[in-house]
């Protein structure tokens, strides 16, 4: 499967914009599965009656591109009826199909998001070729136990997110654990730039269940693409350790 990670400067709450962006990397794509970073197409913003959205517009969007240029995408936008928004990343194939619809489990109470924004309760998993595929959101990183908890059956994990740049070795450091500690694929996408005045440097990557990193980006808008193949399964043989847990006495002590 190829896929392809775009670390886009997403510009601030300007949604027409960045999904003319969008178009042209659709466009000119060979990967088989496109993934955006959280909130794709406006920013990680607060200021939901403007980013929020309860007609489908961003959804109806992608849907025509992904048929269109007959690509299976991954974009993250927000819900918004009444009350608190949410935080969703949205997987739809060449079809136009939703193939997942997941919404954040941890909005992040540090800048205020939880203010505006609920938190999820589901762990959405998918088939895409023949790897099993979940997706977080930014935050959620910091939170080993929804990895554990999907990846008993997925082969990949995909982190969305608008990381900033002081943070960016906790990034990579976490990035690199969740492969390790879930042996499994993990593909991340950042934005990059200056978004709503806070610096983000991307580093965006794919890394293997080994923990070793078979791409990275930093510090520039772009895409990176790689070929990987559903080995997961062989790197969990070849050293089990997931068959030590002790998932029964885990729940003891919490």
């Amino acid at each position: 499967m190829k896929i392809e990670l775009c670390q886009t400067n997403i510009i601030w709450e300007d949604k027409n914009a960045n999904l003319s962006k969008a178009e042209k990397i659709m466009e000119n794509s060979s990967a088989d599965i496109i993934l955006f970073p959280e909130m794709s197409f406006t920013g990680f913003s607060m200021n939901t009656d403007i980013t929020g959205e309860n007609d489908g517009f961003t959804v109806s969007f992608i849907k025509n591109l992904a048929v269109k240029y007959n690509k299976t995408a991954g974009f993250g936008w927000v819900y918004k009826s009444s009350g608190k928004a949410e935080n969703h990343y949205t997987f739809l194939n060449s079809k136009g199909e939703v193939l997942s619809d997941y919404v954040k489990i941890h909005p992040f109470s540090f800048s205020g998001e939880d203010n505006y924004f609920k938190r999820g309760n589901c762990i959405n998993i998918f088939k895409y070729m023949d790897f099993n595929i979940c997706s977080f959101i930014c935050y959620d990183l910091r939170f080993p136990e929804i990895f554990q908890i999907a990846s008993k059956r997925a082969d990949i994990i995909t982190v969305a997110a608008n990381w900033p740049e002081k943070r960016k070795e906790h990034w990579k450091t976490l990035l690199r654990a969740r492969a390790i500690e879930n042996m499994c694929y993990i593909l991340a996408v950042n934005c990059v730039g200056n978004t709503g005045g806070l610096d983000y440097s991307g580093d965006s990557c794919v890394i293997n269940p080994n923990g070793d990193i078979i791409e990275m980006l930093s510090d520039i808008e772009g895409s990176i693409t790689a070929e990987i193949n559903n080995d997961t399964a062989q790197y969990r043989k070849n050293f089990p350790v997931k068959n030590d847990r002790q998932e029964k006495m885990y729940k003891l002590w919490y």
